[in-house]
């Protein structure tokens, strides 16, 4: 088999110099493809210390070797680089079709670098790449963007842009393409921040695979393995939509900024509840789940709120926070976080900061731009969001995220700002899912709950074994859920499809689609993905990370959880020292969090070693 590592495109937007390349044949037998990559070429290209937000970092768009085939969901995308909220290692992963049009246009990889001196946008075509005046459509949203690059463009154009909040660099805003979001991390700020409203895509479909033959009978293979599986039937109809069923029974939800553990009226927010409001369905490239759902409202204030989604992280993000049970006021708040281009995960969070402050008289009415900011009310939750993604008025503070907000506000507002290394926290109480804490913890880009998600904690997984939700000594677990997610998103296989029974075909796919017979190992996916594991840590602690950023939420530590009716009532993660030793010594890392020499030159990642030896304690 002809062997195929993937091409990079290299743009320099200061320069307007664009250049091509091939991916060397030892970075794809050690890193595969997609965030394996991502995090290669990052650690190799930037200089520690750079500015998130400064024309020296660099964002890349990656999507896998996999991207664009008959195969069913692996087509995903993202975006990598260093992030703004607290300058980590960022990843964060997309659906739609872009992936697959990147793939067509011959590219696995897009390195941007520099800065453009005004608005600009990249035309990219199979035989082309043009960086061109963006001038008419800066300013505008999400959706209008697309719309005028695809008038621009035609029919086959595909498109990742960013709204109005990546333009004003507010700290967690989005790279949207379509309805879908690149959201976590902040990527979006970095986009803008290099003047770079969008990159569109035009081509048509056309695959390079080392060995079609057996790939095309692998793709058929998998495809009749999902139609027979159960969570994948699942997934098809309800998405991730009825989630909330499942974590208020539990008593994991998180409402009043992860004060309780269960909403107040959980059944005016349930799955059923939203289906009544649902008017279609929408997927991403090669998937048959189509599991973006699509929700109108009809009646009331929010009449004409129309938004492919929310999803369960949505959903919880614009009721949970603020403890409101209008499904209304949640569609239209996720549209209003599409159109804008924000992660709604950390919009919700911002916000219930800001409402927990405004209960405590930390922020008062003259504050908050006359809006008062009472739990159950989402109107002032709207109008905040327009404010952040503008930075208007009380909306520039929490544009900056709940750490750095509270840093600026002082007066005790830090015990409130509910994060890991600057990110807001997702939608799973980790005091009731301890194991998907420690994730949080341990996750190199801040709090991910599709990091290492986990799946034994929430949904009885029995992989790789069953564990107690409330125990704090599973670290085997969490490293066996961070390490397949790792090994799994250089695919980019989505996360859902993951469950779907196909996944020992993965290997054998992508042996097939690169010409590389030892991806079809099991085993040496495994090492892969502790590798990617180890080279972003390797990442963070050269930009000054280590234990001391291992932590949950001080009220997450301190705190007793409330969770009403459902179990877990008075729980608190109590020994987060104890599993940080156990976590960091299967991990093979030092009493600080550092990969150690032994480990490093185990995984082959020898060319780190000088970067952090002196953070390094034996």
């Amino acid at each position: 088999m002809a062997l195929n590592t993937g091409k990079i495109l290299r743009v320099n937007l200061s320069s307007g110099k664009v250049t091509t390349e091939s991916v060397p044949e030892q970075i794809a037998l050690d890193f595969i493809g997609g965030r394996g990559y991502g995090i290669r070429y990052l650690y190799d290209e930037i200089t520690p210390g750079t500015d998130p937000l400064g024309e020296k970092n660099k964002l890349l768009m990656l999507n896998g070797p996999l991207a664009g085939t008959t195969a069913q969901a692996v087509s995903r995308w993202m975006t990598c680089t260093r992030s703004p909220p607290a300058g980590a290692f960022a990843r964060s992963v997309c659906g739609a079709d872009f992936g697959a049009w990147l793939k067509f246009a011959g590219y696995e990889i897009i390195i941007v670098e520099g800065k453009a001196e005004k608005p600009v946008y990249l035309h990219l075509t199979p035989d082309s790449c043009h960086i061109l005046d963006a001038g008419e459509i800066w300013g505008k949203d999400t959706k209008e963007t697309q719309a005028w690059l695809g008038q621009q463009h035609g029919r086959n154009t595909r498109t990742a842009c960013i709204g109005p909040a990546g333009e004003n660099l507010v700290k967690y805003a989005a790279v949207v393409s379509n309805r879908r979001t690149a959201g976590r991390c902040g990527t979006g700020a970095v986009m803008g921040s290099k003047n770079l409203k969008a990159v569109a895509i035009t081509a048509q479909r056309k695959i390079q695979l080392s060995d079609p033959e057996a790939y095309n009978k692998l793709a058929k293979e998998q495809v009749n393995i999902i139609r027979n599986n159960g969570s994948f039937q699942n997934h098809k109809e309800w998405g991730t939509t009825s989630t909330q069923d499942v974590t208020n029974a539990i008593g994991i939800y998180p409402v009043r900024n992860f004060r309780y553990g269960q909403h107040t009226d959980y059944q005016k927010i349930a799955g059923a509840e939203y289906r009544k409001l649902r008017v279609g369905d929408m997927g991403c490239y090669s998937c048959p789940a189509r599991c973006g759902k699509v929700h109108s409202v009809t009646s009331g204030p929010y009449a004409g709120a129309h938004s492919e989604g929310p999803e369960y992280e949505s959903i919880w993000a614009f009721t949970g926070p603020i403890e409101s049970n209008s499904i209304e006021a949640s569609i239209a708040a996720d549209q209003l976080c599409d159109d804008l281009g924000l992660d709604t995960i950390s919009t919700g969070g911002s916000i219930g900061f800001a409402y927990e402050l405004y209960e405590k008289g930390i922020l008062k009415k003259s504050d908050t731009d006359g809006l008062e900011l009472i739990y159950g009310k989402h109107e002032p939750m709207v109008a905040l969001i327009k404010k952040i993604a503008r930075r208007e008025g009380i909306g520039d503070l929490l544009a900056e995220g709940c750490m750095r907000a509270a840093a600026s506000i002082g007066k005790g507002a830090e015990v409130c700002a509910i994060h890991v290394k600057g990110m807001e926290l997702p939608a799973y109480e980790p005091r009731g899912a301890k194991s998907q804490g420690y994730n949080y913890a341990t996750a190199s880009i801040g709090a991910s709950h599709c990091y290492g998600y986990a799946a034994q904690d929430i949904f009885g997984s029995p992989e790789p074994r069953p564990t107690d939700r409330f125990s704090e000594e599973n670290a085997d677990v969490v490293i066996y859920n961070q390490d397949g997610t790792a090994w799994k998103e250089t695919g980019v296989v989505c996360a859902f499809a993951g469950g779907w029974g196909w996944v020992n075909l993965f290997g054998k796919m992508i042996a097939a689609a690169r010409g590389i017979d030892k991806f079809a190992d099991d085993a040496y996916l495994k090492k892969v993905g502790e590798r990617m594991f180890n080279l972003e840590r390797a990442f963070n602690v050269r930009e000054g990370f280590s234990r001391k950023q291992d932590t949950l939420p001080e009220r997450i530590l301190t705190e007793p959880l409330h969770t009403r009716k459902a179990p877990g009532e008075g729980q608190i993660v109590s020994h987060q020292d104890e599993f940080l030793d156990k976590y960091y010594q299967l991990r093979g890392w030092t009493k600080d969090g550092i990969p150690t020499e032994k480990k490093l030159k185990e995984l082959g990642l020898d060319f780190v070693l000088k970067d952090i030896a002196g953070s390094r304690k034996q």
